[in-house]
C-alpha cells in the first residue's frame, strides 16, 4: 500500500523539476516580451439576437513596473529555471 501512495507522489514531484533548455527559452521569452509593455486585447461581436458583446483585457507585469530591462528578465528566467545561461538570444519584435 506504502508503494502505491508513494508512487504519485514521485510523479508530482518529478513534474517539479528544472524546465528543458528549450521550454525554458519559450517561458522566459514570453516573460521578457510582457516585460516591454502593457499587454491587451479588445474583443467585439454581435450574438445572436444582435446583442453586442464586447471585452477588454489589459496586462501589465511587474517586471515591467519596476522598470527591468526584458534582456535580464529573460537571463535571469532561463538562469532560474535551468540552472545555467540561454541556449539562444532573445529575440524582440
Amino acid at each position: 500500500m506504502r508503494v502505491v501512495l508513494l508512487l504519485p507522489a514521485l510523479m508530482i514531484l518529478a513534474a517539479c523539476g528544472p524546465l528543458s533548455p528549450e521550454r525554458a527559452a519559450e517561458v522566459c521569452e514570453d516573460k521578457a516580451r510582457a516585460a516591454t509593455g502593457p499587454t491587451g486585447e479588445i474583443g467585439i461581436g454581435i450574438g445572436t439576437g444582435g446583442k453586442v458583446d464586447s471585452r477588454l483585457e489589459i496586462g501589465v507585469t511587474s517586471d515591467y513596473l519596476r522598470g527591468l530591462d526584458p534582456y535580464q528578465v529573460y537571463e535571469d528566467c532561463v538562469r532560474r529555471e535551468t540552472g545555467q545561461g540561454p541556449i539562444r538570444p532573445l529575440v524582440l519584435g
